[in-house]
């Protein structure tokens, strides 16, 4: 098993492991179905196939563990029993003494943390598959956490990318079903977030960023990063004490309204996805926190998604298309979604005409709607694109979250607030101006060919002969009509594009 592999020789005792533990949980069958040479029954008794593969994605480390969280967000590959046994890698680590943990602490702020700080606690606060959180004071009063990269981490992470790189390509070489669900992407995406991940100060940045775009909302708190504590492998943030938003029971005793709770979420996570174009991707509740005065935190900022506008505007599409039955709609969103696959036009528009008939009436179920449009995915045997299966993921938790809360909760309907948030904000004096540079340059460039596009036309008259028929001569006056408004037209927008761009210097 795996002996396929071109492996380099520092990554042989790796593969060794990753060996052992594959024959442990009993995927010789799995590593078969990829192509590679794996042979063995699943045999009778063990547990059920995904909870195995879970099970030995836990035991394998933190970079098999990020690959597992990463699959349980593509529900468009994997079928709903893979789907829920990978997610239970979204929870907490197992902890480890923080002795073990010392040489990384003081190599990254230059001391004993006991000495740095006025109090730290050496008894773990949480603990996830790459670090691990304990609670301190700064010497000025601040409460903090201290999140500390677990020891040694980096060198099996990498061991392990250029692995699972590996794997990849020779699953796509040895079986074509496999090379359909584009695995080298999937270890891409692993690796990009990984890689991030080991560093925490792209998480810092990241929530710089964030902070800076909710600096005017009052009702959402983004903790304050301290740099001068901050490293690659230690981040020291203001701690955030409020109530994890699991019940309405409790955030009642703690004074919180569940139903402003959940709408002041929901719009924080709209506003990230159709305004601010970058969002929190894992707003499970671990990572949000309801506080007093009705107000939202939110945590952990180590994976973030972006929002290109023309995503933007198909979400925005493929909702509205929903909400108004509008099946030649839903098929236009689709077929930019699936676009390079072989999927027929056909095929799309049946697939849109199902989903329109389930959920194009009444309230709209969100969950049920991604559920059922990424089944339509695994049944054309498509991969969706992986910015989309990321928002879609975000926004489905986060309605799930909220929803406890509040039962009453619609992500659907709030959303109507936030496209008409999203659409002022373009219309800024900063994005008009941003649009008419942009378009100015694009236009430049076009009127190099309105010579050549007058000449052609010239030619073509010239070339004409008389025995041409009089439906040959309409198409060729329809067609230089159509370029002289073409032309006009691109003249005009180039004038306005230089005055925008004139009045907002």
């Amino acid at each position: 098993m795996f002996t396929t592999l071109a492996v380099a020789a520092r990554d042989r005792k790796r593969l060794a492991e990753i060996s052992t533990v594959a024959a442990r949980f009993g995927l010789q069958a799995v590593v078969g179905r990829l192509g590679l040479g794996g042979k063995g029954e699943e045999g009778e008794g063990h547990e059920p196939l995904p909870r195995r593969t879970r099970l030995a994605l836990e035991t394998l480390g933190p970079g098999f563990v990020k690959l597992g969280q990463i699959l349980s967000t593509r529900s468009d590959l994997l079928p709903p029993e893979w789907i829920a046994e990978f997610e239970q890698l979204q929870s907490g680590g197992r902890t480890i003494d923080f002795e073990k943990l010392r040489p990384e602490v003081e190599a990254a702020l230059g001391g004993p943390p006991e000495d740095l700080f006025a109090r730290f606690d050496p008894e773990p606060l949480a603990a996830a598959s790459m670090a691990q959180v304990h609670r301190a004071k700064l010497k000025d009063g601040t409460e903090v956490v201290v999140k500390i990269r677990r020891p040694r981490i980096r060198p099996k992470v990498e061991a392990d990318l250029r692995l699972l790189t590996e794997l990849a390509r020779k699953a796509e070489q040895s079986s074509a079903e496999v090379a359909r669900y584009r695995p080298r992407a999937l270890v891409a995406q692993l690796g990009e977030a990984l890689l991030q991940e080991l560093d925490f100060t792209v998480e810092g940045r990241n929530c710089d960023l964030f902070a800076a775009d909710f600096a005017r909302n009052d009702e959402v708190v983004i903790p304050r990063i301290h740099w001068d504590f901050t490293s690659e492998s230690v981040l020291v943030q203001d701690y955030v004490d409020g109530t994890p938003p699991t019940d309405a029971a409790r955030l009642q005793a703690a004074g919180i309204d569940p139903h402003q709770l959940a709408k002041i979420g929901a719009e924080a996570v709209l506003d990230m996805v159709l305004v601010n174009g970058r969002f929190h991707a894992d707003p499970h509740p671990g990572n949000l926190r309801g506080l007093e005065g009705n107000r939202v935190g939110l945590l952990d900022f180590g994976m973030v998604g972006t929002v290109t506008p023309r995503r933007r505007s198909e979400l925005i599409g493929f909702v509205q298309a929903l909400a108004g039955g509008d099946g030649a709609r839903m098929a236009e969103v689709l077929a930019d979604w699936t676009e390079g696959t072989r999927v027929s036009r056909r095929r799309l528009t049946e697939g849109a005409e199902r989903l329109i008939a389930r959920h194009g009436h009444g309230q709209i179920d969100l969950p049920a709607i991604v559920s059922d449009l990424m089944g339509l995915m695994r049944k054309e045997r498509v991969s969706a694109p992986p910015d989309l299966v990321l928002i879609l993921k975000a926004l489905v938790t986060i309605e799930g979250v909220l929803s406890r809360v509040d039962p009453q909760f619609d992500l659907v309907r709030t959303m109507n607030g936030a496209w008409k948030r999203a659409l002022f904000s373009r219309r800024s004096p900063d994005a008009v101006k941003n649009w008419a540079i942009g378009t100015l340059l694009d236009l430049s460039s076009m009127t190099d060919d309105f010579p050549r596009l007058i000449r052609a036309a010239s030619r073509k008259l010239s070339e004409e002969t008389p025995r041409q028929d009089a439906s040959a001569q309409h198409r060729i006056a329809h067609e230089i009509k159509w370029a002289t408004r073409w032309i006009s037209g691109a003249i005009i927008l180039t004038g306005m594009a230089i005055a925008l761009s004139i009045r907002w210097p």
